[in-house]
């Protein structure tokens, strides 16, 4: 039976992490009746406000669409260039004043994944989304489908789709903030070729006018050319759910993941967001801890040519903290052992955690240094020997 491993840190870490002075994590006031920040580069939630509520995503709800599309994309179910086609009963739904945000798209038009995934991140139109799905699915029920297993799997434990955009539909569709960070940090873990081409464009020309003019709309990413390093994600506003953002944006290194929402104007959101992210990397600082590739410790191995793998850092490990400050901190390798061989080198195996006063835990990534193969059939008799003697 697996159980929870822990392994203190080597001394020498524990005191390169052990500071002359405690510090209280930095305060931020905002307008914002949910906000949440996380520092991707060491797990640590800079700050949390109603994160765990579930609330209405309105085109934020578009991410997961997104996501979906980036996922088959990778595993060579969905192609770029490949041409989807414009329903009229679709566009006969979503096209209009009554129809919210559209990319313009016209009945019976062929349209590339490529440009509807452009009209679905900088236009946010929903007729793209939809236009998406069915191409994809078959219909938006089905596709949705898709989107909550991709959800379950990604690890949104309170969060649920029932359209393919966040158009309202009375409650079915609902989020938290905590699920929009870490939908957004997995888009842009996960596929970081696509989410660079895709979320980071300031605008985008598709459809025209009754006179024959081409119509080209603005991103609404309150972030670009406002903070140094945005390069998404995605904006939402409905009456019922308000003005809302999810962000993020990458400086010297760091990257930070933010969202507020619930925001009463367009203009708050702007305010709020600039002043969210320019506080995440003004008040917080990132320390380093580990260099890249050093050993943090050793594992235990059951089943395999070696019955200890060494755990070692995979980049260079920091942790945030307030800036100015040199916290007491505190670290401890955790993992769920003995590990059951085979194990590939690199293969991340276990986690550093590490504590402070007034701070959530960081959890940081290890890995193992050395592959690990399956014993063979005198070494796994050995194993079970020693093992049954204790």
């Amino acid at each position: 039976m697996k159980k929870l491993f822990f392994a203190v840190a080597p001394v020498s870490l524990v005191l390169a992490l052990a500071g002359p002075s405690t510090a209280a994590a930095p305060q931020f006031q905002t307008a914002a009746p949910v906000a949440f920040m996380e520092d991707l580069s060491s797990g640590a939630v800079l700050y949390s406000r109603d994160a765990d509520r579930r609330m209405p995503p309105a085109s934020m709800a578009k991410m997961m669409t997104v996501y979906v599309a980036f996922d088959m994309i990778r595993k060579g179910e969905l192609k770029l260039d490949q041409m989807m086609t414009v329903r009229p009963e679709t566009w006969a739904r979503w096209h209009g004043p009554q129809a919210g945000s559209t990319m313009f798209l016209s009945a019976n038009e062929q349209v590339s994944v490529a440009n509807l995934l452009y009209g679905i991140v900088t236009l946010s139109g929903n007729d793209a989304c939809v236009v998406l799905a069915e191409g994809i699915s078959g219909s938006e029920q089905a596709f949705t489908e898709r989107m909550n297993r991709a959800a379950k799997e990604l690890g949104l434990n309170n969060s649920h789709f029932g359209t393919s955009n966040g158009w309202p539909d009375n409650g079915v569709t609902y989020v938290t903030a905590r699920d929009l960070a870490t939908l957004a940090a997995g888009t842009i873990r996960q596929h970081p070729r696509l989410y660079k081409q895709f979320y980071s464009r300031r605008d985008f020309t598709w459809g025209k006018t009754m006179g024959g003019a081409e119509i080209t709309q603005a991103n609404r990413d309150p972030l670009l050319g406002r903070v140094a390093g945005a390069d998404g994600l995605k904006t939402g506003h409905t009456d019922e759910a308000g003005y809302g953002f999810t962000g993020s944006a990458e400086q010297n290194g760091r990257r930070l993941v933010m969202v507020v929402a619930g925001l009463t104007s367009f203009n708050q959101r702007i305010e709020e967001s600039v002043r969210f992210m320019d506080w995440g990397f003004r008040a917080w600082t990132a320390k380093p801890i580990v260099a890249k590739g050093r050993k943090v410790a050793d594992a235990q191995v059951q089943m395999g040519d070696s019955s200890t793998v060494a755990l070692v850092a995979p980049k260079p490990l920091t942790v945030a903290v307030a800036a100015g400050s040199a916290p007491q901190m505190t670290a401890r390798v955790v993992y769920q052992g003995p590990l059951t061989a085979p194990i590939r080198a690199g293969q991340q195996v276990a986690e550093l955690v590490v504590t402070s006063p007034d701070m959530p835990e960081q959890r940081l990534p290890l890995v193992a240094e050395t592959a690990v193969g399956e014993a063979g059939f005198f070494r796994r008799a050995w194993n079970g020997l020693t093992s049954f003697f204790g």
